[in-house]
């Protein structure tokens, strides 16, 4: 009678945000065991690999095509093999696809971990130094200006400090619109996370809209931390 072969694990990894020097031993080492890395954008994931020197067998499984995979991602958990999963930068499953690849390996009773890595959500509530006892994720706005309006309009009766999402190119005219919303609030925008030119700027949301829309151009991903309404 053969052996039977051991059950696989999808191993879920935290990867820096910014700080390459962020990366755990851990982490190191389970993308190193890893059968198959499963990934966004196969070359970002290449270049951070190359930096640990780390060799591995990469799989884009973004937000397109991550449906069309579950399934084989199945099959290869149930070979046996050791599948890591992991985003461009940070938590995998925070605002991104994520999710649904850890609900069905579970749902198919497949032993699922998580490598614990830098967050831009935790990062950025510390870093702001606005109370955050209670915080509210929201990830990325709508973009349409009535739609992101009506979500921030609602986002302003939530008791806690919130946290959004944005890209350098919108972060002005969303600053704009929370200061429609919001305009006594604190405000505190985070960006260049664990870098070289990391920068938290603070301010009431009229002011500190008004000072970003001076600003000829950002650059890096940005966090922006509601204070809760007081």
């Amino acid at each position: 009678m053969g052996i039977q072969a051991s059950p696989g694990i999808l191993s879920v990894v935290g990867t820096p945000i910014g700080n390459l020097a962020d990366a755990s031993p851990r982490v190191i080492d389970t993308l190193t065991a890893a059968d198959v890395v499963l990934c966004e954008d196969t070359r970002v994931t290449a270049k951070l690999l190359s930096a640990f020197g780390v060799r591995a067998s990469l799989q884009r499984c973004d937000e397109h095509v991550i449906a069309s995979q579950v399934g084989s991602v199945l099959e290869r958990l149930a070979q046996g093999q050791r599948v890591a999963f992991v985003s461009d930068a940070g938590m995998p499953g925070i605002s991104d696809p994520g999710q649904r690849l850890v609900d069905a390996a579970l749902d198919a009773g497949f032993t699922t971990e998580v490598i614990p890595g830098p967050s831009a959500v935790t990062c950025a509530l510390v870093a702001s130094g606005l109370a955050c006892d209670h915080f509210f994720f929201e990830g990325f706005l709508p973009r349409k200006h009535g739609a992101q309006t009506e979500r921030l309009t609602w986002l302003a009766a939530i008791p806690s400090a919130l946290v959004i999402y944005e890209s350098p190119r919108r972060v002005a005219a969303t600053l704009a619109r929370i200061a429609e919303v919001m305009p006594s609030r604190r405000v505190a925008l985070v960006r260049e996370l664990t870098k070289l030119h990391e920068e938290v700027v603070r301010d009431t949301a009229v002011a500190l809209a008004a000072i970003i829309a001076a600003r000829e151009s950002l650059k890096g991903e940005c966090v922006l931390i509601i204070a809760p309404p007081t």
